[in-house]
């Protein structure tokens, strides 16, 4: 495949390299942040973004929930210093949206290229997967998408957390989770600032995933060229597993949500760990469906290069079989010794390549993949079972299994 036919159209930012796409690199607020130096075009200077967020997000937080007398213990049945869901919010998972932003332009970047790197794309397609790439840049760089985001989390998500996920008890920003409650000082930065920044920036991933899924969709209607006997034992497609560990940010990230509500309502609510193992499993089967989901679009592709690489390789078994058959078990030539034949080589490598394609996966993923993902959003909810076992106890049940 020639340098001309691969390469990228020049449009909406995209370079003319293979490598030009990037799901994170582009729309108005990463615009802001370079015009800020808060970041660059390869989205490094990762820690003055994150500085950025948590001095807008939660250090507004602090000091007016100390103005207003609300911080300590004391003060109101949750103080500020102690909850631990809004320090895990803006502390631990808004740096993590941060960070998979980096993961994922540096990690996903090459792995699209490797589409037409592996010549998956045949000659005549090329023009469509340089189409579906340039759509999904369009989508990435929309400014009235992130308007649209903007207007979701202030007319939506302000009100279904007021209503459905703020605390029922006297807190730092409010006196109680009704929606006519009055809010503090500090309640009303986080409210109508913190909140709607945080929720912006998770909203905006799942978009981004939107955009991801509908380019995979959109390549996995062109008639890829598939190698049943591929040592990956997905025709050629392994590299697209590599799309997890880039997500493995935005698991953990939503992992430690969840762990900073459970662990307000465990501390100041008298609820248990065991109450939430259905919120807990919802997020997990969430998390896997958000990233491994996508992959899913090319399982027809590999059901239907299994089933026609078992029929080509079963024959080309069969023929040569048969002619070794003929030539060592009825010829028997006595020009050619038995001992160290390339035939026999030759009969093992085919009976290898043969249980390639048997084993071939219908999912351009494996099972460490999905363990992967799991055991990312749990991590951390895992120390929430302090709650349950004293940590002495804890050690020594370890112990005992290891001992």
């Amino acid at each position: 495949m020639n340098e001309q036919s691969t390469a990228l159209p020049l449009d909406d930012g995209m370079t003319k390299d293979r490598g030009g796409f990037s799901l994170v690199l582009g729309g108005p607020l990463f615009q802001l942040l370079i015009a800020a130096h808060l970041s660059d075009d390869a989205l490094h200077v990762v820690h003055r973004r994150i500085i950025a967020f948590v001095l807008l997000a939660w250090l507004p937080l602090l000091v007016l929930s100390f103005v207003g007398g609300q911080a300590l213990a004391g003060s109101v049945a949750v103080p500020f210093v102690r909850d631990v869901e809004v320090h895990a919010r803006f502390l631990v998972a808004l740096p993590l949206l941060v960070i998979a932003e980096l993961m994922v332009h540096q990690r996903m970047r090459p792995i699209v290229a490797q589409f037409l790197k592996r010549r998956l794309i045949p000659e005549n397609a090329v023009a469509s997967f340089n189409a579906a790439l340039g759509s999904a840049m369009r989508l990435r760089n929309s400014v009235l998408v992130e308007v649209a985001i903007i207007a979701v989390v202030y007319v939506v998500g302000v009100i279904a957390w007021r209503r459905y996920m703020s605390l029922d008890a006297a807190t730092w920003y409010a006196t109680s989770s009704r929606e006519s409650a009055r809010l503090s000082l500090a309640g009303a930065w986080y409210c109508y600032v913190s909140l709607p920044l945080f929720q912006f920036l998770l909203i905006r991933w799942y978009f981004r995933i939107l955009i991801w899924a509908r380019f995979l969709y959109q390549v996995s209607r062109i008639k890829l060229v598939l190698i049943p006997s591929h040592p990956d034992r997905v025709g050629g497609l392994g590299f697209l597993a590599g799309t997890l560990q880039a997500f493995s940010p935005l698991a953990a990230a939503h992992g430690a949500l969840l762990a900073g509500l459970i662990a307000d309502r465990i501390f100041y609510l008298g609820a248990t760990l065991p109450q939430f193992k259905f919120e807990i499993a919802a997020v997990v089967v969430f998390m896997l469906g958000l990233t491994l989901g996508p992959l899913l679009a090319f399982s027809s592709q590999l059901a239907a290069a299994k089933r026609s690489g078992g029929l080509e390789y079963g024959e080309l078994a069969e023929d040569y079989v048969r002619a070794f058959h003929v030539k060592w078990l009825h010829g028997k030539p006595v020009d050619e010794p038995l001992v160290g034949s390339s035939d026999i080589q030759s009969l093992a490598d085919l009976a290898n390549s043969f249980e390639v394609v048997r084993s071939m996966r219908l999912v351009p993923f494996t099972r460490d993949g999905l363990v992967l993902m799991g055991a990312t959003t749990l991590a951390p909810i895992l120390p929430l079972a302090l709650t349950m076992m004293p940590l002495d106890d804890i050690l020594k049940a370890l112990l005992g299994v290891l001992f």
